[in-house]
């Protein structure tokens, strides 16, 4: 395990977005067993490398469980992350569930995989999660996941919904962090070169074309290209939410603002500060 003194200036930054993201939005405690999402993509790849680095220094114990499955699917080979995992030292657990004949016997000719295949994935994992007796499921979404996810539910689902740093799931068994969620792609991208990740490449949405999240992507990529920062801007802006200024009435009234509640002119305009 590389020290502080072997970090790269690429790495030293990483790790400082993650440990304030964990210490703003309180992700670890003492104590905690944290199942860790490996997808054999970059993301969970940067995720595990950089939370074994703070755990080495960290002033709160907890304990990290790397997890994986296999989902069967055509050309599947997982040994180059079985052998980073042997390498990495210390135990792991590899699952084997065949989600993708389900998904590509449930999904219509034309239509997208993904959200199937998440869905089946993340009951796996919840389930995992709870009979190793994990207190928390860290995945590995970062800082342009939330804001794609953002502007994906404002175009198409007509709600405004992120990707919350902090996360009970619905049934209310697990509690999910995103602790890169201040990172951006692009220095997971550069950091997976650093460390040469075996990546382990998706076939079933990767052989897709069209979806939205990937129309989201270029999007945003093509704003960046015009206005330098923007992406920047646009992270910052889920965690600067102004309640008076939007046109939820229910949120109003939950926090006592508007009409029923406080005036909404400047002594009475409310900011609320929200996960991103």
């Amino acid at each position: 395990m590389a020290t502080k003194s072997e970090s790269s200036p690429l790495e030293r930054r990483l790790l400082r977005k993650v440990g304030n993201a964990i210490r703003e939005y309180n992700l670890i405690e003492e104590g905690d067993r944290i199942l860790v999402a490996l997808s054999g993509g970059k993301d969970s790849y940067a995720l595990l490398t950089l939370l074994d680095l703070l755990k080495a220094r960290a002033p709160v114990k907890f304990d990290l469980v790397p997890w994986h499955l296999d989902q069967v699917q055509p050309g599947y080979d997982g040994r180059p992350l079985q052998e980073w995992l042997e390498a990495r030292g210390g135990r792991y657990h590899i699952a084997q569930q065949d989600t993708y004949s389900v998904v590509v016997d449930k999904v219509e000719e034309g239509g997208t995989y993904c959200s199937l295949c998440s869905r089946l994935r993340r009951g796996i994992l919840y389930n995992a999660a709870e009979s190793m007796g994990c207190t928390k499921i860290a995945l590995g979404h970062h800082g342009d996941d939330a804001i794609e996810t953002m502007l994906l539910n404002m175009l198409f689902t007509g709600t405004m919904k992120a990707m919350p740093p902090w996360l009970r799931s619905d049934d209310g068994r697990n509690v999910v962090i995103r602790p890169l969620i201040r990172c951006f792609e692009s220095d997971m991208e550069a950091y997976s070169q650093e460390k040469a990740f075996p990546i382990l490449p998706c076939n079933l949405c990767g052989s897709q074309e069209g979806l939205k999240r990937q129309a989201v992507k270029e999007l945003i990529n093509s704003l960046e290209g015009q206005y330098p920062k923007c992406r920047e801007s646009m992270l910052a802006s889920l965690t600067r939410a102004v309640p008076t200024h939007l046109l939820d009435a229910d949120l109003w009234s939950a926090l006592g603002i508007g009409p029923g509640g406080l005036p909404l002119g400047p002594r009475g305009r409310k900011r609320l500060r929200v996960a991103g």
